[in-house]
């Protein structure tokens, strides 16, 4: 009997000693649940993430657009650009070629000037030595300094232009233009001086005296 007492007292006290160790492990499992819990439910439940997603999306979306389209205004800006400085240049190397022409002659002063001559050989064919020189060499002279003022008029007149309107131009535009309106002033000078004979008068026949008969 007392054999059976004794496992009875030690199963009780066995009994007492396992009851709080049990407890406090269930309160150390309790206690470290919530913990772990909320890092994996967390996102799930609130739905920031992906609206920060979305907004970078449509910021790079954008950033992209814009790039895409600068080419684009730069390339229509510079067109408009290229075309205004080529009117300028291309109109100051006709001036300058038209004020040389004024200084050397054209093919279409030469083409006149004999005309003229022509012309002045057939009206004088029979006329005194005076009318054949002012027909076959004046009149074909002044023809052709008519022609050579014509140039250096519209070289000037051109020139002229484009240094009033392109000043903000290439620099080889300007300088080509203030060469070419130099040569146009010099020409219209020359062609000035040719018309009015200042270079040379026209030749002279002398007079062959009249002899008396006796």
């Amino acid at each position: 009997m007392e054999t059976t007492k004794t496992h009875g007292a030690d199963a009780g006290e066995l009994a007492a000693d396992a009851g709080p160790d049990r407890t406090e492990d269930d309160g150390a499992t309790d206690a470290t649940a919530p913990e772990t819990a909320p890092p994996v439910t967390a996102p799930a439940t609130t739905g920031e993430p992906p609206q920060d997603t979305d907004e970078s999306d449509e910021s790079d979306e954008s950033d992209e657009s814009d790039d895409v389209d600068e080419p684009e205004t730069t390339g229509t800006a510079d067109v408009p650009a290229a075309h205004a400085g080529v009117v300028p240049g291309a109109a100051a190397v006709v001036g300058a070629a038209l004020g040389l022409a004024s200084l050397t002659g054209t093919w279409l002063g030469t083409v006149l000037a004999e005309r003229r001559q022509l012309i002045g050989q057939i009206n004088t064919s029979s006329g005194s030595p005076a009318q054949q020189i002012e027909q076959i060499y004046g009149a074909p002279w002044h023809t052709t300094a008519a022609v050579n003022g014509v140039c250096a008029l519209v070289a000037l007149v051109l020139l002229g232009a484009v240094l009033l309107a392109g000043r903000n131009a290439a620099p080889w535009v300007r300088a080509v233009a203030w060469g070419g309106l130099a040569l146009g002033v010099l020409g219209l000078f020359v062609a000035a001086g040719t018309w009015f004979d200042l270079f040379g008068g026209l030749p002279t026949v002398a007079e062959t005296p009249v002899s008396s008969g006796g």
